[in-house]
C-alpha cells in the first residue's frame, strides 16, 4: 500500500489545461495573471467569468467571455467602467449577470452547500431583482421579512494567486487572502493556485495558522505571476503596464483595435511561458517594483 503523501506541483501549461471552452471560471485577488494569459494563449471561449476589474476586461477584449459575473467591471485610470467590458456590454456580446459583492458572496456559498439558493436582504428595494431576473423576492416564512432569494454560482475552477505553498497544496498568504477567494475556493470543484515561492512542509507546520487555502488541487510555481498587479510580500503593482493597457483598451473602444491586438499578442499570446512573459518585462523593471 503506497502512504506517500500526493505532491500537487503542476506547471502552467499542464494546470491551465484542466480550463475547458464553456467552463465557469472564478478569478481570486490579486489576479493569478501567468494563469490568465495561459487562458488567452490557449484561445479559450464561450467562459463564463466572476472576477472583477483589470482582468475581466482583459479576458473580454480577449474573446474569451460570453457571460460574467462581476460587482466590480471599474477600469482604473479615470476609466470608471472597463473600456472592453463597457464595450461590449452595450454591443450585447457578453451576458451580464448583475450583482453586488454581497449577492456573489451569497450565490458563491450556495453553491458550497449544494442549497437551492441562499437569502440576502442586499439589494431589496432597489431594481436588481428586475435587472437580474434569477434574484428572486420572497417572504420569509418565519418573520415576514422581504428577502432575495440568489442562486448558486458554481464555478468549475477557481484560480488564485497567493504568496507561497507547499508541495501538498497548503497555501499561505501574506497578510491574508482577498476577502471573496475563501468563498470562490469553496464553492469551485477545483482550485489552482499560482504562488511566488513553493515552500517546505515544514515551514508550513511550523506556523498552521498562517495556512488560507488546504489543501488546493494544483500549485503552480510561479514567481511574479501576478503582474501587473501587486503580491504581498512580493512586489508592488505595475501601474505603468496597467496604464498601457488602459490607454490600448480606450482606442478600442472608440474603434481603432491596433493597440489592443498588438497588446494581446505581445503580452498574452506570444510569450510561450510565464518565464518568457518575464524576460519580455526585463528585470530591471520587475526589480523596481520590490515592495517596501
Amino acid at each position: 500500500m503506497n502512504t506517500e503523501r500526493r505532491q500537487r506541483i503542476f506547471d502552467e501549461v499542464e494546470a491551465a489545461g484542466w480550463l475547458q471552452d464553456g467552463m465557469t471560471v472564478a478569478i481570486g485577488q490579486p489576479t493569478p495573471m501567468a494563469l490568465v494569459r495561459q487562458i488567452i494563449r490557449r484561445g479559450l471561449k464561450d467562459l463564463t467569468i466572476v472576477d472583477a476589474g483589470f482582468s475581466l476586461d482583459l479576458l473580454i477584449a480577449a474573446g474569451c467571455a460570453r457571460k460574467v459575473v462581476s460587482y466590480y467591471a471599474g477600469g482604473g485610470f479615470g476609466n470608471p467602467v472597463g473600456p472592453s467590458f463597457r464595450r461590449a456590454a452595450e454591443r450585447g456580446e457578453i451576458e451580464v449577470w448583475e450583482c453586488e459583492e454581497g449577492i456573489l458572496c451569497a450565490g458563491l456559498q450556495a453553491a458550497a452547500q449544494s442549497l437551492p439558493f441562499l437569502p440576502w436582504r442586499g439589494g431589496v428595494g432597489t431594481s436588481l431583482p428586475e435587472v437580474n431576473p434569477d434574484l428572486k423576492i420572497f417572504m420569509d416564512p418565519l418573520r415576514g421579512e422581504t428577502l432575495i432569494a440568489v442562486p448558486p454560482i458554481k464555478p468549475d475552477i477557481a484560480i488564485m494567486h497567493a504568496a507561497h505553498a507547499d508541495a501538498y497544496g497548503n497555501v499561505q498568504h501574506v497578510g491574508g487572502p482577498g476577502w471573496i477567494d475563501l468563498f470562490m475556493c469553496r464553492a469551485a470543484d477545483r482550485v489552482i493556485v499560482q504562488v511566488d515561492q513553493v515552500i517546505s512542509n515544514e515551514q508550513v507546520r511550523s506556523d498552521p495558522w498562517k495556512t488560507t487555502i488546504a489543501p488546493a488541487d494544483a500549485i503552480v510555481r510561479a514567481p511574479y505571476g501576478a503582474h501587473p498587479f501587486y503580491s504581498r510580500g512580493y512586489h508592488l503593482q505595475d501601474n505603468e503596464h496597467l496604464k498601457l493597457y488602459s490607454e490600448a483598451a480606450n482606442r478600442a473602444a472608440a474603434g481603432d483595435r491596433k493597440a489592443l491586438d498588438d497588446y494581446l499578442e505581445r503580452f498574452c499570446r506570444k510569450p510561450a511561458t510565464h518565464a518568457d512573459y518575464l524576460e519580455l518585462i526585463g528585470i530591471k523593471r520587475l526589480l523596481a517594483l520590490y515592495e517596501y
